[in-house]
């Protein structure tokens, strides 16, 4: 589905963004796999040994909430990739939990920078390369905490959800050149987040949907892997909740 074509993941060392790189080259891309810190062990979980992917995949540092990182992260994949990139897939971000009225000024800035201006950044970078091809998929990964606003969540889900926003007035001013942009909101997912919330929140939440229990990884993905293909060629602007029936 992807032969041929080169994918940028950020947050592609754990979780859903690992998720998605492995997808991805399972699928023919050649990806682009962005974290904070290098581990050449993640090669091994995105292109296992005898896949034919191995060697495919490419490693670089990338830290959303640097914009010097952010800068020569963009220069480095368009060295490596001739200036081509066909799929950007803005996964990396932070979580933050807190009440409103506790909520430290520096934090909810350092929340933003690394969920949305981060993002914005990178997809300015990487879209002049799309472009210049006239043609390419953008995937912003925000959360359903954009649109459920529970308790705790002002940081992380006011940030996802001027993700979402940027995401439409990206397709708006990109689709004439070929570039579609779409978000992908998940429920509750089996990442480190997912460690790191309460239990009884968590199953709470995962009480409210239909399906009773919460997404893997893999569950994220396979949407992904669809608006990077061109069976999505023409959806752009939507955001695509993928949280097992969160109604």
């Amino acid at each position: 589905m992807l032969k041929n074509k080169i994918a940028v993941v950020t947050g592609a060392n754990r979780g859903i963004g690992l998720a998605i790189a492995h997808t991805f080259a399972s699928h023919g891309a050649q990806v682009i796999a962005c974290m904070r810190t290098l581990d050449q062990l993640v090669l091994q979980k995105i292109a296992p040994s005898g896949s034919g992917a191995e060697n495919c995949v490419q490693c670089i540092t990338l830290d959303l909430g640097d914009g010097a990182s952010i800068k020569a992260a963009t220069k480095e994949i368009g060295a490596l990739t001739g200036n081509k990139v066909d799929v950007l897939v803005n996964n990396a971000g932070t979580a933050s939990g807190g009440l409103f009225q506790m909520a430290p000024m520096a934090e909810l800035r350092r929340v933003f920078e690394t969920n949305l201006m981060g993002p914005i950044l990178l997809t300015q970078g990487l879209s002049r390369m799309m472009t210049r091809h006239r043609a390419g998929s953008i995937i912003n990964i925000a959360s359903t905490a954009a649109e459920i606003a529970h308790p705790g969540t002002l940081a992380y889900g006011a940030s996802k959800a001027a993700l979402a926003r940027a995401s439409r007035s990206m397709a708006t001013e990109l689709g004439a050149a070929g570039v579609r942009v779409n978000t992908i909101a998940p429920g509750v997912t089996k990442t480190d987040m997912f460690d790191q919330m309460a239990p009884d929140e968590r199953e709470r939440l995962i009480s409210t949907a239909a399906f009773r229990r919460a997404a893997e990884p893999q569950d994220i993905a396979n949407v992904a892997l669809f608006l990077a293909s061109d069976l999505s060629s023409f959806v752009t602007g939507q955001t695509l909740r993928v949280d097992g029936g969160m109604i």
